[in-house]
């Protein structure tokens, strides 16, 4: 409900359905419009991620005294960005509520390509002291307080109009934006960083990759506008399958299962840095092979990891998302096991690490959106779903290079294998208990 006399987009998205009423878009349109702005956010978020190993640790952090306390500390400000998208949920929750879907995307989007073009014109710490670890701060807030207001209900939708028996198919669509994203993020930054000198990729070369990110997320405002105007998102908006509602009434109504479908991911989300970002960090200060080189492994990998996206959505219409969930967290469990001695046996082993890992990654990350989405009431499906993200995030991802990294450098690589594992028992113990409460609420009418 929009308070009075407010302008709004509801009005525009209204007249945009009804000129689109008779050009329907196919589950086909909305998968590609979903998957290209996963993808921009995706592509900010790694921006980012390369970014806080490969240059903020010399260009900010400069002051630590050795490589090792200056890459922890530019991942501490990397996790700022999971403690401020929350807080973006809340305040864009209401934006969507007063002034429109549209008016939310458009602010949120500009916001995060703004947020993340800025950081290109990051000056160091040798030219203004502790402003540039200020402004790094303040902008890595801002990237993650606009990824709250991302959250578009797009994947809802897809997974509202997929076909009879493909639910699973359609499920691991919006998930292919993240290789997606990573393998352009990765070789954008490995074209700058082995055709240039050290000293220009630290001047110049880095902020490249950030210009682009502004351009990115304009043409995903426009994809995810043309969606939000059609006569399929139309429908579940006003039937309230895509509205949101007031965050702490949400809360109230379905605290238990955000609490639930939080943890159900947390295998994917912590073996998703620990391909990601953090073998990148131990590459780069432990050595095994150039940086460079394993940039290039790892664009290789996103690819497995995306053709593995693929088999998730065709495994999980055969078993099950929630059997696929719990095969991908066992295996993942399995793989922690080998991951640290990989991680430590040179060139051809960290190469594996990557290759098996994002094969891995893309069986569980594939299936890991919106698992228990269903244990949600229709009118806070929306709302609910986004919050359950954003928790997930925060606890299963938000801290995981900096975890890993500060176990692996004090205790010993054999600790990353301790922290996948009790990601893998959390999510086994979140889909039990998930299936536990359906059967018994199953049953609760029969029983009366």
């Amino acid at each position: 409900m929009s308070i009075a006399g407010t302008p709004t987009s509801s009005e525009f998205e209204r007249d945009a359905r009804a000129m689109h009423d008779d050009k329907p878009l196919s589950p086909g349109s909305i998968a590609i419009g979903v998957i290209i702005g996963r993808m921009s956010e995706f592509f900010d978020f790694f921006v980012y991620g390369l970014a806080s190993v490969l240059v903020f640790p010399r260009l900010v952090f400069s002051f630590a005294g050795d490589p090792v306390t200056a890459t922890l500390m530019s991942f501490a400000v990397f996790s700022l960005a999971f403690l401020a998208r929350p807080v973006g949920s809340l305040v864009f929750m209401w934006i969507d509520r007063t002034y429109g879907r549209g008016t939310k995307l458009t602010v949120a989007l500009f916001i995060l390509g703004g947020s993340t073009a800025s950081l290109a014109f990051l000056p160091s710490y040798e030219s203004i002291g502790v402003w540039a670890v200020i402004m790094l701060a303040v902008l890595r807030l801002g990237q993650g307080f606009a990824l709250g207001g991302a959250w578009d209900g797009m994947a809802s939708l897809l997974a509202m109009n997929a076909p009879e028996g493909q639910r699973g198919w359609y499920a691991m669509m919006p998930q292919l934006g993240a290789p997606f994203g990573f393998a352009l993020a990765s070789a954008l930054f490995g074209y700058f960083y082995v055709n240039l000198s050290t000293e220009d990729f630290l001047t110049w070369g880095w902020r490249y990759p950030f210009f682009v990110a502004f351009a990115i997320n304009v043409v995903a405002l426009f994809a995810r506008l043309r969606i939000v105007g059609s006569r399929e998102f139309g429908e579940l908006f006003e039937s309230h399958e895509l509205r949101a509602r007031p965050v702490l009434e949400t809360i109230s109504v379905h605290g238990r299962d955000i609490l639930l479908g939080a943890f159900v991911p947390l295998a994917s989300f912590a073996m998703f840095h620990l391909v990601t970002i953090f073998p990148l960090s131990w590459v780069t200060l432990y050595g095994g092979q150039s940086a460079g080189e394993f940039l290039f492994v790892q664009i290789l990998g996103a690819m497995v990891g995306l053709g593995a996206v693929i088999v998730s959505g065709a495994i999980a219409d055969r078993i099950g998302r929630r059997s696929q969930l719990m095969i991908g967290a066992i295996i993942i469990a399995v793989f922690s096991f080998s991951a640290p001695f990989l991680l430590e046996a040179g060139g051809k082993g960290q190469d594996a690490f990557i290759i098996i890992g994002f094969g891995i990654l893309g069986l569980s990350f594939g299936q890991a959106s919106g698992a228990v989405s269903s244990r949600f009431g229709r009118e806070y499906r929306y709302t609910g779903s986004a919050l359950t993200s954003d928790l997930a995030w925060l606890v299963g991802a938000g801290f995981a290079p900096l975890v890993a990294l500060g176990l692996a450098s004090n205790f010993g690589i054999i600790f990353i294998g301790g922290y996948l594992i009790s990601g893998a028992i959390c999510t086994l113990a979140a889909l039990t208990l998930s299936r536990i409460l359906d059967t018994a609420e199953h049953q609760a009418p029969a029983g009366r």
